[in-house]
């Protein structure tokens, strides 16, 4: 594996129906959701342009009644995914899911950290493999990756230790707080932000990058979605909105204003 330990290597949609997602995640984003690979599960591959960025993971109803639910989902690599695992647990995360060989893909576990938000660790099978799934700028890739907690000093200390991210910047939200920024060797990748409302959960939300935010505004509306938030200007002079697919999975997108 290429990557760096500690980089955000793939992101992950479970739904319950991957074929109204693909309708709807096609259009709004301008990927291209492939058909359902060979196997029991439901899974599909997220093509922006040549590039793969993403998997559809079809939920069935068993594993809905055992708990699952429809989310997006990073995935961190990481040099071992037992040692990070183990780490992890000694950091006051939890093991959901225990690591598990994928045949010509990689070794992965679901894990949660300290305030309960879920996420996957993953060693790829090729070591020379580099994923390009966050690439800030390029249209259909994650650009942002933002953990909207709780606690703020406790899941920096917590991803610091176990994977290197650090914060050396922060941008004042007035009463609620701090917006602070994330670095990995020098690169800033995300954020972690304060909860703005009561009753809020703890999350990781995913910002893919498109040509046009009011374009994809209107896609997102006119596809059975809906906006929680913006177009807002962020620094830099692109535009964010914060969205729920149909199925209420939040997700945001981030790009210029065209018109």
């Amino acid at each position: 594996m290429a990557n760096k330990h500690g980089e955000f290597i793939w992101y992950e949609l479970m739904t319950r129906d991957p074929d109204a997602a693909k309708s709807f995640y096609d259009e709004v984003v301008g990927w291209n959701i492939g058909e359902q690979m060979p196997g029991d599960m439901d899974y599909r591959m997220i093509a922006a342009g040549e590039e793969y960025v993403g998997g559809v993971f079809g939920l069935t109803d068993d594993m809905c009644e055992q708990g699952a639910r429809a989310a997006w989902l990073g995935y961190v690599g990481v040099d071992d995914v037992d040692a990070t695992a183990a780490k992890l647990q000694e950091l006051g995360g939890s093991l959901l899911m225990p690591a598990m060989d994928l045949p010509d893909v990689g070794r992965i576990a679901m894990v949660a950290d300290p305030q309960g938000v879920p996420f996957y660790i993953m060693r790829g099978a090729v070591e020379d493999g580099t994923s390009t799934a966050f690439k800030p700028m390029a249209n259909g890739h994650c650009s942002w990756n933002e953990l909207t907690t709780s606690d703020q000093g406790s899941a920096l200390s917590f991803y610091g230790q176990l994977f290197g991210w650090e914060s050396k910047e922060a941008m004042s939200m007035g009463e609620a707080g701090e917006y602070k920024l994330l670095e990995h060797h020098g690169t800033q990748f995300g954020a972690i932000s304060p909860l703005m409302n009561e009753g809020q959960p703890s999350i990781w939300t995913y910002y893919f990058h498109v040509p046009d935010i009011e374009a994809a505004k209107g896609k997102v509306e006119a596809r059975g979605g809906k906006i929680a938030y913006g177009p807002h200007e962020v620094p830099g002079g692109e535009y964010i909105i914060i969205s729920a697919d149909p199925e209420e999975v939040l997700f945001a997108l981030v790009g210029p204003k065209r018109r």
